[in-house]
C-alpha cells in the first residue's frame, strides 16, 4: 500500500506539500496539486480521513457528555446526535458520568480533552464553578441540552420545564383535581439536577393560580427513574387519604407510580389519575398521560448547532446563537387513559 512519502518521491515534492494539495488548500500551485494528484492516482493513494484531520488541526470528534446513559431521554438524544454527526464525518465520544460526581470532575476538569474533541455537548449536565472554568480554558466550541448549567458563549437547547409541569397540573386541575400529588427527583442526587426543581415550581404555580395551596404532605421526593417512582407513590399511600391525582416529574417516575398503586389494589385512572412528562417510547403501550418532549429534536437541533464552528452549516442561518438565548422547543399534552375526573367521595 502506498504511503505519502511514496507520492512526494513521485511526484517530487515534499510530503507536506502532498498533504495540503490533498487538502485542497489554497498555498500550492495548480501546477504542482495536478503533479500531486496524478502521483496520487498512479500509486492509488487513499488519504487517511483521521490523518487528515489532524494534519488540519482537527479530530474529527465531538464529546457527549450525559449524566446516565441507562435513562431514555439520554439514550434518545446521544442517538439522534450520533446519527447527524455520523452522516457528517465526525466521531462521536460518549462520556457518561453514571450519576457520580467524581466522574463528572474527572472528565470535564481534565486539560487533555481538547486534544482528544473538536467539540463539547453537555446534555442536563449541571456544572460547579470549578467546571465551567476548565471548560472555558479548553476554549472549544460548544452547546448545552435540556435543563442544566449555561455555558457563557455556548448555544443553548431545551424545553421550558416550568411550563411543562404547568401544564400538566393544569390538565389534572382541569378535570376536577384539587387533590394532586407530585413525586420528585431526589435533590441530593450528587450532580445536582435542576430539571426536577424546573417541574415543581410549575407544578406549585398551576395549584397557586388554581387557588389550591401546595400541601407539602403530597410532594414526595425519590429518584428519578422507574424504581423511585415506585417508592415515592409507596409513601404517598403510607400517608393516608392518598390524592386523586399524581403528577410524575418523568414518564419514568410515573411508571413506577402504576406498579404502586396496582400493587396497592387502587385503579388507575378510576381511583388515582396519574400524569408523566417526556413521552416515553412505552408511555403510549401503557396508556400514560404525558407531555410531550421532542427529545430527538433536541439533539439533532444541537449537532446542527455544533457544525457552525467545525465548519458545516453556519449557525446564524439556523436563527440561533449564544446571543439569542436558549432555543426552547414546544412540548403538548397527551391526553391517554390514565387521567380521569375524580371519582365522587
Amino acid at each position: 500500500m502506498a504511503k505519502i512519502d511514496d507520492v512526494a518521491r513521485l511526484a517530487g515534492v515534499s510530503t507536506a506539500t502532498v498533504s495540503r494539495a490533498l487538502r485542497g488548500l489554497p498555498t500550492v500551485s495548480a501546477a504542482t496539486r495536478r503533479r500531486v494528484l496524478a502521483a496520487a492516482e498512479q500509486l492509488q493513494y487513499a488519504v487517511s480521513p483521521s490523518a487528515s484531520r489532524l494534519a488540519g488541526g482537527r479530530t474529527g470528534t465531538v464529546a457527549v457528555v450525559v449524566p446516565r446513559i441507562t435513562r431514555w431521554f439520554f439514550g434518545v438524544v446521544v442517538e439522534a446526535v450520533e446519527g447527524f454527526l455520523h452522516q457528517a464525518g465526525y466521531d462521536l465520544l460518549l462520556h457518561n458520568l453514571g450519576g457520580r460526581e467524581r466522574t463528572r470532575q474527572r472528565v470535564l476538569r481534565t486539560a487533555d480533552l481538547h486534544k482528544r474533541v473538536d467539540a463539547i455537548m453537555l446534555v442536563a449536565t449541571p456544572l460547579l464553578a470549578p467546571d465551567l472554568a476548565a471548560l472555558t480554558a479548553l476554549d472549544l466550541p460548544g452547546v448545552t441540552v435540556s435543563s442544566g448549567t449555561a455555558v457563557p458563549g455556548w448555544p443553548r437547547v431545551r424545553i421550558d420545564d416550568v411550563a411543562a409541569a404547568r401544564t400538566a397540573t393544569r390538565h389534572l386541575l382541569d378535570l376536577g383535581h384539587r387533590r394532586i400529588a407530585h413525586i420528585s427527583g431526589d435533590p441530593d442526587d450528587e450532580l445536582a439536577f435542576t430539571t426536577h426543581v424546573d417541574r415543581r415550581r410549575g407544578y406549585q404555580e398551576a395549584l397557586r393560580a388554581a387557588g389550591v395551596r401546595p400541601d407539602p404532605s403530597l410532594d414526595v421526593e425519590s429518584r428519578f427513574d422507574i424504581d423511585g417512582g415506585t417508592r415515592a407513590t409507596e409513601e404517598l399511600l403510607r400517608r393516608g387519604d392518598p390524592p386523586t391525582a399524581i403528577l410524575a416529574a418523568c414518564d419514568e417516575m410515573a411508571m413506577g407510580a402504576l406498579t404502586a398503586l396496582r400493587d396497592a389494589g387502587l385503579r388507575v385512572p378510576d381511583d388515582v389519575s396519574v400524569i408523566g412528562i417526556d413521552d416515553h417510547a412505552l408511555a403510549g403501550v401503557l396508556g400514560l398521560t404525558t407531555i410531550a418532549q421532542p427529545a430527538t429534536d433536541q439533539g439533532l437541533l444541537a449537532a446542527k448547532i455544533l457544525l457552525g464552528p467545525l465548519g458545516g452549516r453556519p449557525v446564524d442561518t439556523l436563527g440561533v446563537g449564544p446571543a439569542d438565548g436558549p432555543v426552547i422547543l414546544p412540548t403538548r399534552l397527551v391526553v391517554r387513559e390514565s387521567t380521569a375526573p375524580p371519582r365522587a367521595h
